[in-house]
């Protein structure tokens, strides 16, 4: 999650739910190929145990947001399991809230803390709206010192998942990493299908854009990612630096589904920071794993207004409109984590 202000969110996609598959006809070329690590269960967080192994933040946002994040006796009502054991973490979009008033959310970390490993989320909805700006993230204790990096992050009506790393000085983004996987199509060889935003991952208090990717499909965010019921997210953090995969819900290896997970397998990821120009051990180290949403605050608050947001009026105006906040939810299968 940033702490101010980052890139301009972009408007919402007609309804697309033959969309673009992430890793279609992209398979691993045997030439790079390594032989896979074989990886083992540490964390699991599912169903009515899924709050168990998470803290839930109760300070004033660090992005100024208009939200009050509540523990986990007072929040109820927006923290749950469903009896189908989806995991629910939502904005409250029943109360009277004046005009640039503060909304009860939620935000919770992990308790455990890591620095390497293999981070797998099911996600069957995420929030988006109007005001709305959620993240799923990893980040350390001695920001930025200790890393962040946000595997979903988005504000408003955005329609492209953003990725973005924030660290300290000496690590950027290679923009031409030695690649490994072959696309099938074009024959060549590719070492990420996401565009690149930034390439300066060194982040402060007065400069925290970080080094960011762009997905390019429309699924990857917001309403149509609600649309196919969601995504996987894969984060695999070892001395080859840091990779992100993304699986529509048809689209699941196997592999994942076994608990027997092969990241070799899965094709080009959506994004790569790489070793080359940035080594994880020097600034990735004992990360929690974080969902929050918040309202307005340093990004979605400066975009709100901004040409193809998706939004009209102020922010602050926003916050008061219940609406805005009926899809503002978390949907969660689980979340595993391999070491």
């Amino acid at each position: 999650m940033h702490f101010s202000t980052l890139l301009a969110a972009l408007p919402l996609a007609a309804l697309a739910v033959n969309a673009l598959h992430i890793d279609g006809r992209r398979t691993h070329s045997k030439r790079f190929q390594n032989r896979a690590t074989q990886y083992s269960l540490k964390d699991f967080h599912q169903g009515t145990s899924f709050f168990d192994g998470f803290d839930f933040f109760t300070g004033a946002d660090p992005t100024n947001g208009l939200v009050q994040y509540v523990s986990q006796d007072d929040g109820k009502d927006l923290a749950y399991v469903q009896s189908d054991n989806t995991t629910v973490m939502k904005v409250d979009n029943t109360a009277t809230v004046a005009a640039g008033g503060n909304r009860r959310s939620v935000r919770i970390s992990s308790k455990n803390t890591y620095s390497t490993g293999l981070f797998i989320a099911d996600i069957y909805a995420m929030p988006h709206g109007c005001s709305v700006w959620p993240a799923y993230w990893m980040v350390g204790s001695d920001w930025p010192n200790n890393g962040e990096i946000d595997i979903i992050e988005g504000v408003n009506q955005n329609q492209f998942n953003q990725y973005t790393a924030h660290t300290s000085d000496g690590c950027t983004l290679d923009k031409t990493p030695d690649a490994t996987t072959k696309n099938t199509t074009t024959g060549a060889i590719e070492a990420f299908i996401s565009s690149v935003l930034g390439t300066t991952c060194a982040s402060s208090q007065s400069s925290n854009s970080g080094c960011a990717f762009k997905d390019p499909s429309p699924t990857s965010y917001g309403h149509e990612f609600n649309m196919i019921a969601g995504n996987v997210f894969a984060t695999l953090i070892d001395d080859d630096g840091v990779k992100i995969w993304r699986w529509e819900r048809g689209s699941i290896p196997a592999d994942i589904d076994a608990k027997t997970p092969d990241p070799t397998s899965w094709g080009v990821p959506a994004a790569f920071w790489s070793a080359s120009t940035c080594t994880p051990a020097d600034h990735f180290k004992e990360m929690s794993l974080v969902f929050d949403i918040t309202v307005c605050g340093g990004w979605a608050g400066s975009a709100f207004s901004a040409a193809g947001s998706g939004c009209s009026g102020s922010c602050s105006d926003a916050v008061a409109n219940t609406s805005n906040f009926d899809v503002a939810a978390w949907k969660i299968n689980y979340v595993a984590v391999y070491q």
